[in-house]
């Protein structure tokens, strides 16, 4: 197997199913996770920040950095690899309060917000979540099966991946 690392406000689409695709120390940082187990398309983003306007130039530079610009984009990569937005199973993992012990910014929270709000909004369901708590997690995505396994405080788990289904809103991914 060969693993491919994908680094903070990164992201990478595979169909080769020997890859795995692995990001490291999610913080208040999360990482969508995505497979389309019929043509085998996995794709993973670790973005850090939830809104573009931020800093729209950094956006311009680095669209991975943020959940709003990121999170199209690594759905339309899968796209061009033959993916489809129906039989995609999606996950969400990080966002954590590990920097901010008075909760002053809350960007773990406010980035999960953001998932949330633009899977919704483009009638996509997630199908796992792990997020919140306060420590930092790793987490890598197998292209041929779509398993994905988080490791955090030494321990290591796979997320149960449930069957997928479509929504009406199908216009903004």
């Amino acid at each position: 197997m060969n693993q491919l690392i994908v680094g903070i406000s990164d992201c990478m689409v595979s169909r080769d199913p020997d890859v795995t695709l692995v990001t490291y120390a999610l913080g208040s940082c999360i990482a969508i996770l995505i497979h389309d187990p019929v043509i085998c398309v996995a794709g993973l983003l670790h973005f850090m920040l939830p809104e573009s306007v931020l800093d729209p130039g950094k956006a311009q530079s680095k669209p991975f950095m943020f959940a709003d610009t990121g999170i199209p984009t690594l759905f339309h990569r899968a796209y061009d690899l033959g993916a489809v937005k129906q039989r995609l199973i999606v996950s969400a993992v990080g966002g954590a309060q590990v920097l901010d012990a008075e909760n002053t910014f809350n960007v773990g929270k406010r980035n999960l917000l953001a998932v949330r709000k633009i899977m919704w909004k483009a009638g996509v369901r997630l199908h796992h979540e792990e997020v919140g708590g306060t420590m930092p997690r790793n987490v890598r995505i197998a292209v041929r099966t779509g398993h994905v396994v988080v490791s955090s405080a030494g321990e290591e788990r796979e997320l149960k991946q449930q069957g997928f289904e479509r929504t009406k809103n199908s216009h903004v991914l």
